[in-house]
This record gives C-alpha cells, structure tokens and sequence, in this order.
C-alpha cells in the first residue's frame, strides 16, 4: 500500500492532493454537522485543520511549505498555489446576476474602501502594541489584516523579514476565520439575506474565504455576490499598501 501511494504521488501528485483536501474537507463537515450542529461552517474547521497539518508538516521536515515538502504530498504544492486559488476566486462570478450587482453601486465602493483602510489602521495598531514600530512592519502586518495575500505581497516589496510577513500571514488568517465562523451568528442582526447587503459585506470584510464561507453557513445563494466585492480587496490592497499606506505610515512614524 505504501509504495501505491508513493508512486500515485510521485506520477499524479495532483490527484493525490485533491484525495487529501477532499478526505479533510469531509472530516471536516462531519465535525461541523455532529458536533457543532452546523454552528460552526465545515469550512472553517477546514481551515484550522489544514493549518495544524501544514504547521506538522513543516516541524516534521523542516521546511517551508508545510505537507509539500513531504515527497507523499508534493501535489499540494500545485493544488495550493496561486494558478488555481485565483481560478477558484474567479469562478465564482460567473453566478452572479449583473442586475443585482449594479444594484451595490455606490454602496459596494464605499464599503471596498472602509474594508481596506479600517483593518490596516486596526492591524497596524496592532502591530504597535506587539512592539513592531517601524514603517515597514506595521505597513506589513497591517496590509496583513486586509488578506492574507496583501500582507506577504506588501512586505515582499518594501524589504520586510519573514517573521513579519508570517505575522501579516496568520493576521489574515485569524481575520478569515473570525469572519466565517461570526457571520452566520450576525446575519440576521446586520440584515444580512439579499444581493446588495452581501456585496456591502463582502466589501466590508474583505477576506474572500471568510466571506464565502460565512455567507455559505448563511444562505449559499449569497455567496457569489460577497465573493465578487471581497475578490477586490487583494488587488487594491496589494495597489495601495506597499504605496500609499506605507508612505503615510512612514510620514508619521519615520523610517
């Protein structure tokens, strides 16, 4: 059995990788289902558990990529990469209804905007109070707080440590998870059950994963209209933070 599966990794490493996520995804569900009562979205315990083996993976080979430097599960290196993230974002588009989304209109812009200034000003706080104050950190682990892509995005061009970009990294994260978890318990508070309230959130939010997954524990039918706000964030944060954000937090914080 074990040289099957070496062999399966070693010429379809791919198909092995969705085998893994598709076996994690439906723990996953069983645990949100029978032990949450669906409380709590699959989605999000599949998050945390594929943090806490990707955290095994690297503490067992020493590496930097979690699972894939484990030659059984190099295919995750493929499955988790940017080409099919980015394609899975995409996808999710091609539900919506034009109609509604031109409904958000001014309202989607305003919510894109507050989305992205309000976390960075809370991250950078944040960041202050943990005693990273200089420019580059803060501007980092503050573009952090916007998704967990603008933050290594952001440090990897103004010249931040690794450390940092792992802070701006697990800021996102702790974000998207914070969101896909509380949004189903908020939903009906904030008014949260038609197109135009879900583009506001996604805008508002601003973490893709945490939004569809918190939409999809709510109504599912929601879900492509907070995705398709929540997918600009990475782009105007990844626009903004390295630029604008830092040139003002640097302006107030000096060098």
């Amino acid at each position: 059995m074990g040289e099957l599966l070496t062999r399966l990794s070693n010429e379809h490493g791919l198909i092995m990788a969705f085998a893994v996520v598709g076996a994690v995804m439906w723990i996953s569900y069983q645990i949100s289902k029978h032990l949450t009562f669906g409380r709590i979205h699959g989605s999000a315990i599949a998050i945390v558990l594929g943090l806490a083996l990707a955290y095994a993976g690297g503490i067992t080979t020493g590496g930097k990529n979690g699972l894939a430097d484990i030659p059984l599960f190099a295919g995750l290196g493929l499955l988790g990469g940017a080409m099919i993230r980015d394609f899975a974002i995409v996808a999710t588009a091609f539900e919506v209804d034009v109609k509604e989304a031109k409904r958000a209109g001014l309202l989607g812009v305003i919510a894109l905007t507050i989305g992205t200034i309000l976390p960075f000003i809370v991250g950078s706080s944040v960041a202050v109070s943990f005693g990273y104050t200089d420019a580059i950190s803060m501007t980092t682990i503050g573009a952090g707080a916007i998704t967990y892509i603008v933050g290594p995005v952001t440090g990897s061009a103004i010249g931040a440590s690794s450390p940092v970009m792992a802070l701006s990294i697990a800021t996102g994260v702790f974000k998207a998870v914070l969101v896909m978890i509380g949004t189903p318990f908020v939903a009906k508070t904030i008014g949260l059950d038609n197109p135009r309230s879900a583009m506001a959130f996604g805008g508002l939010m601003g973490t893709v994963s945490g939004v569809t997954g918190g939409l999809a524990a709510t109504d599912p039918r929601l879900v492509p209209y907070g995705a398709l706000t929540a997918t600009f964030h990475t782009g105007i944060g990844c626009l903004v933070a390295p630029s604008i954000f830092y040139l003002i937090v640097r302006a107030i914080v000096g060098g």
